[in-house]
């Protein structure tokens, strides 16, 4: 069985207070894009992993991988072994605050529950993949989303158009954990209260229209200037985009992703050559959203 699934980009990450479970409290605008994993699950005398692709190193193969966990919280929910080898085929960055590994985690759900003929539905899944993390039910269903609590109580949004993206991948990863913790570093010592935070009225009303430039005005990312204080190197890549005619331009979740919107498929093609040959990035991709969830092939 393999299944693809997709990076995420946040439109909107507001980050709230922190909650009495530890989390913060999140708006959180989930975008899927077209830069896909894939994910194959065969059976096995017992569980592993192996993965291939874009910048892996520093992916777990053993019971730390999300993936992994995945089955293994499947497999006791069916009541089988996890018996099962799985294979990922990455194309999202490691560590890069694409989701990664929570989409990985994500199609090894479907995967395993076909493979298995475990016979959980929808809701059982998404209900398995909010215990292995917060971004994993929104990498099952796709398309574009405002997620509450601590991202993982999803409502889908309707979207009036296609957006196209570029993102500009950096040399190694940034820790989310980490990323948090400046946040909330850099808050104390402003010594301002922090507010539960709302989705963006202009941000939906952008969505619904389709309207790339006004799009573009309503992005948002609380953690961004987290990011770019533990890498200020991304002060340059997200300048370099601009200036080449990016739209807008903004660290992609906890980073170090940097995430660019063009105005059309064109000038996405043009800008992705351009940020290719002016070393700010360790690679470049173009990409198109919404795009489904994990969809088997």
């Amino acid at each position: 069985m393999s299944v693809r699934v997709p990076a995420k980009v946040n439109l909107q990450l507001g980050v709230g207070p922190i909650r009495d479970d530890g989390f913060h409290e999140l708006a959180n605008v989930f975008h899927a894009v077209s830069l896909f994993d894939e994910v194959t699950a065969s059976p096995a005398e017992e569980l592993r992993v192996h993965v291939r692709g874009e910048s892996i190193a520093g992916v777990p193969t053993g019971e730390d991988n999300l993936a992994a966990r995945a089955a293994r919280l499947l497999a006791r929910r069916a009541g089988v072994e996890p018996a099962v080898e799985l294979r990922l085929n990455k194309a999202i960055p490691v560590a890069g605050g694409m989701a990664g590994g929570s989409a990985d985690a994500a199609a090894a759900l479907v995967a395993c529950n076909l493979l298995w003929d475990a016979g959980l539905d929808a809701r059982e899944l998404a209900e398995l993949a909010a215990a292995l993390g917060s971004d994993v039910p929104f990498a099952l269903a796709g398309g574009t989303a405002v997620g509450l609590g601590r991202g993982e109580r999803l409502t889908s949004v309707p979207s009036g158009g296609t957006f196209h993206w570029v993102f500009a991948f950096a040399e190694g990863g940034l820790s989310t954990p980490a990323v948090y913790a400046e946040c909330d570093r850099l808050r104390a010592a402003q010594g301002r209260p922090v507010a539960p935070p709302q989705v963006s009225e202009r941000l939906m009303a952008a969505l619904v229209t389709g309207d790339a430039k006004e799009l573009g005005m309503a992005l948002s990312n609380d953690l961004q200037t987290a990011a770019l204080t533990l890498r200020p190197s991304l002060r340059r890549t997200l300048s370099a985009g601009r200036d080449l005619g990016a739209i807008a331009a903004l660290v992609s979740g906890s980073g170090p992703t940097c995430a660019f919107l063009a105005e059309s498929e064109s000038q996405a093609i043009d800008l992705a050559e351009a940020m290719s040959g002016i070393g700010v990035a360790r690679a470049v991709a173009k990409a198109y959203g919404p795009v489904p969830g994990a969809t088997l092939l």
